[in-house]
């Protein structure tokens, strides 16, 4: 069985105003269980993967990325790009220095 965790990253230098970014950090907070629980059920049978992490934040145009952080297969990582691409998130992309996956 595979323990997914899906993480909403809350960047300090993306500062809308107060009201809206209450309204974001909840949405974002919504998305991370959304995803969490739709992938613990699609992978309950994963037998290939014990641990799954994810980390979604807003990119500068507030459009939900998303990002693993782990060692997963390439079967994992498809059905994550699967679900995150349905649900209309963009790969995370930019700076490694937060990527702990090993390179291949």
């Amino acid at each position: 069985m595979t323990t997914v965790t899906v993480l909403a990253i809350i960047e300090p230098d993306l500062k809308p105003a107060p009201p809206l970014s209450k309204v974001m950090h909840e949405r974002l907070s919504r998305f991370a269980a959304e995803l969490q629980d739709s992938l613990t059920k699609e992978l309950i049978e994963n037998r290939n993967c014990e641990d799954l992490v994810i980390y979604i934040n807003y990119n500068s145009k507030y459009a939900v990325r998303w990002k693993i952080v782990n060692d997963v297969p390439s079967a994992v990582e498809s059905e994550v790009a699967r679900q995150c691409a349905k649900l209309g998130f963009i790969i995370w992309k930019g700076s490694e220095i937060y990527n702990f996956k090993s390179r291949e």
